[in-house]
């Protein structure tokens, strides 16, 4: 990268010189347990952060416990031995900390925010959530309520999780990515106790764990408290390996899905695409960043400013274990169909993938995304997250360093390629929603 375009990179980020990170100043180690703790000092303020990747998601489910990943960041909150019901965000915001946690198809991830003076309480808190989560009963049936609440309500209101479901659940028909995070309802209704022990004891075992420390913190004393905190805690067998791989999709499939309450079509595609491990990982990714990522994408321009066929569009492409989906959605503009929004959508789509792009909006789609990248790790936060996800997603914490050297690497080639392979009918799967009267009149 040229020296003026990285100076803007960092002007427009508010990036801190003196904050930049390099390779030699992530230390790592690993406790006899089999956890991996990688620490990252910054003295610029006097906090600090701490990830606990545990690499377990939807994807390690299977029909009849589907769901169990996502209550667990429900349970984890919960009570364990030492800190009991409710203690622990009460404990935490005592010592000055906050917390937040996520659940995706592959990792679980918590992480607290606290000052530096506080790290030996956090570790406390997570080792005994970790060993001694309390599963009882009555603790379990209030929280199967409150996920059953959570997904009845997530489709009720949200017409892209409706169509999110029904589209994985056709794209997938061998591999568990078939199901969304939150699970089948009839499995969230008949979790077994053993269910929950089991999944518990297997997935939060530390073995299965990837610890991120990044802050105002001494290598030394996080390698005390990992020794007296976290290394007790027995390892366990390694978990059951996720062997099952998608099968070629050989034709394009496609789903409806009728709601009284929509007022205009919305149309999801999902196109198969490789692991964020793969060659084509920021081809693909750029080329999303190209077609749907703001008002000057040209899905956008295209649909939303000329031609005035929808009033929102945006692409998505998760980071991921296994090959997965590269996502295009769109929401029709009034009086439109979706028969004529889905053709107006191919058809940029063939664009892209007869003429390619241009060197203008290539070049502009690789400073977005450097932007980003130095914005996030102007933080702590950004930097624990990003450490953690380029050592699960990408293999190693160590292909973070390389991420912009890959990035620029990336030619109108690669892009013109990668819509060629993946964004093929039959490969793709389309869901529509729409109101049951649009549908009916659609058939005839």
């Amino acid at each position: 990268m040229n020296k003026a375009l990285f100076g803007l990179i960092l002007l427009f980020a508010g990036f801190n010189l003196h904050a930049v990170t390099e390779l030699d100043d992530v230390k790592s180690f690993t406790l006899n347990n089999g956890m991996k703790i990688m620490i990252l000092e910054d003295h610029s303020i006097p906090n600090a952060n701490m990830y606990i990747f545990w690499k377990v998601g939807s994807r390690n489910e299977y029909p009849g416990i589907t769901g169990l990943s996502h209550f667990f960041e429900h349970m984890m909150f919960n009570g364990a031995k030492k800190y009991g019901p409710k203690q622990f965000d009460r404990v935490m915001e005592a010592a000055g900390g906050a917390n937040n946690a996520y659940t995706s198809e592959d990792i679980t991830a918590y992480t607290n925010w606290f000052p530096s003076s506080s790290m030996e309480v956090i570790f406390d808190l997570e080792a005994d959530r970790i060993e001694h989560l309390a599963i009882d009963s009555k603790m379990v049936e209030s929280e199967r309520g409150v996920v059953t609440s959570e997904r009845t309500t997530g489709l009720e209101n949200s017409n892209f999780f409706m169509l999110l479901e029904q589209v994985k659940g056709s794209a997938f028909r061998a591999h568990p990515y078939s199901w969304g995070v939150m699970g089948h309802q009839s499995d969230i209704d008949n979790w077994s106790l053993d269910d929950l022990r089991n999944y518990h004891k297997t997935y939060y075992a530390p073995n299965n764990a990837v610890v991120v420390i990044a802050g105002d913190v001494a290598v030394k004393e996080v390698k005390r408290l990992a020794k007296k905190y976290f290394e007790p805690i027995s390892a366990q067998p390694e978990p059951r390996k996720v062997h099952t791989v998608e099968p070629p999709q050989t034709g394009e499939r496609r789903v409806y899905v009728q709601k009284e309450s929509v007022t205009s079509a919305n149309i999801l595609m999902g196109f198969h695409v490789p692991e964020t491990q793969h060659k084509d990982y920021y081809p693909l990714t750029m080329l999303a960043s190209i077609l749907g990522d703001g008002d000057s994408s040209r899905l956008y321009r295209s649909l939303v400013d000329e031609k005035q066929l929808a009033t929102s569009v945006f692409t998505y492409m998760p980071d991921s274990f296994d090959p997965n989906l590269f996502y295009i959605y769109a929401t029709a503009a009034n009086g439109v169909n979706a028969m004529e929004l889905e053709k107006a959508m191919i058809a940029e789509l063939n664009v892209i993938m007869n003429e390619g792009v241009n060197q203008k909006e290539l070049t502009k789609v690789k400073n977005l995304a450097q932007v980003n990248f130095y914005r996030t790790l102007s933080t702590i936060n950004g930097k624990a997250n990003t450490l953690g996800s380029y050592e699960l997603f990408f293999g190693s914490y160590k292909k973070m360093f390389s991420a912009i050297d890959d990035m620029n690497k990336i030619d109108k080639k690669d892009i013109k390629r990668v819509a060629n392979e993946y964004l093929i009918r039959s490969n793709r799967t389309v869901g529509i929603l729409d109101s049951a009267k649009d549908s009916k009149e659609g058939d005839k």
